[in-house]
């Protein structure tokens, strides 16, 4: 769980990143390039602002919280939807690193059973 955690706050960090590069307008960007969310003040602030919600419930998750695997969930549900929205341009690459680190953490937050234990090791 801990894994999911911190992939889940690398992927919100890569996100922050990603957005304020949008609203700065960067050269990562190129002129003929189009997104589903056509203005890049609009993608960078929804990709701020999932994040955010991203590292919180990394950082729930972290101290093993239920609220943090259902915002952990929810946060790299939306995280893939949003490096699938974000495809586009010369890099698609990276958009689909990040879907595919989304659903990893999803997938890692899903299959988890905090009872299970390891099994008995002896004769």
């Amino acid at each position: 769980m801990v894994f999911a955690a911190i992939l889940l706050m690398l992927v919100g960090t890569i996100n922050i990143i990603y957005g304020i590069g949008a609203l700065d307008d960067a050269n990562v960007f190129v002129n003929d390039t189009r997104f589903i969310l056509t203005n890049l003040n609009t993608l960078g602030w929804v990709l701020i602002i999932l994040g955010v919600i991203q590292l919180t419930a990394g950082f729930s998750l972290i101290t093993g919280n239920t609220y943090g695997r259902v915002i952990g969930i929810i946060a790299g549900t939306f995280g893939a939807l949003g490096a699938l929205l974000s495809i586009g341009g010369n890099r698609p690459w990276w958009s689909l690193c990040v879907f595919a680190l989304c659903v990893y953490v999803v997938y890692g937050i899903v299959v988890f059973d905090p009872e299970e234990r390891a099994p008995a090791r002896g004769v």
